[in-house]
């Protein structure tokens, strides 16, 4: 589901969205301005290639055929992927928009009044799931209607930690390669997690020391 739900961790299952500070456990680094995110292991990742993994079981036999003839089944480890895993999801969300827009026709369409009902005060937590992977939203109102706080983390920043531990994986195996190749395959790396415009632009400063 991506717009209802428990957060679904491989490692831990399921787990209610009110506790998604246990989850996301946000520090930060020396090397980045942007938080990280951590939680049973040293980085997670979020995204298209997660839900893959988290619920295959679900998609309809035209997704997984899609899937199929691309060459990615599941469990699958392996980031640059998580483009063709999008594509699947594709395939998915045409299938179910369909179904959903015959179940209104179905239904009927009625003219429905806007909610007017008065300012309502307390917390509201939630998640949704979006192209990059899960975002969540904490807000707090007072009786006055104005916010008293409010947290957003984005799937961008939940996968830095992991986008560096795949870079400290990946330099190893291509470090004797040129100069040019290395950078190419790094930002190869990071644009794979679909990062937003300005992080795939900016994320990646390669510096060699000789």
């Amino acid at each position: 589901a991506f717009y209802n739900g428990e957060i679904k961790s491989s490692d831990s299952g399921d787990i209610p969205v009110q506790d998604y500070l246990r989850v996301t456990n946000e520090f930060i680094v020396p090397h980045s301005s942007g938080k990280h995110a951590r939680f049973n292991r040293s980085s997670y990742m979020v995204g298209a290639l997660a839900r893959f993994n988290n619920s295959y079981a679900q998609l309809t036999a035209a997704a997984r055929a899609v899937a199929e003839k691309l060459g990615l089944s599941a469990p699958c480890h392996n980031p640059y992927m998580n483009t063709v895993a999008q594509i699947v999801e594709v395939v998915q969300c045409i299938a179910e928009a369909v179904e959903l827009i015959d179940r209104l026709l179905d239904a009927g369409i009625k003219k429905e009044s806007p909610n007017l009902e008065t300012t309502r005060y307390g917390q509201g937590i939630a998640a949704t799931e979006v192209p990059r992977g899960i975002l969540f939203h904490d807000y707090t109102y007072n009786a006055q209607g104005a916010i008293e706080s409010a947290n957003c983390i984005i799937p961008t920043g939940q996968n830095l930690a992991n986008i560096d531990d795949d870079m400290k994986k990946l330099v190893p195996e291509i470090i004797e390669e040129s100069k040019t190749d290395i950078t190419h395959k790094l930002e190869m790396l990071v644009r794979a997690y679909d990062p937003c415009i300005s992080c795939s632009v900016h994320m990646v400063d390669v510096t060699f020391i000789e």
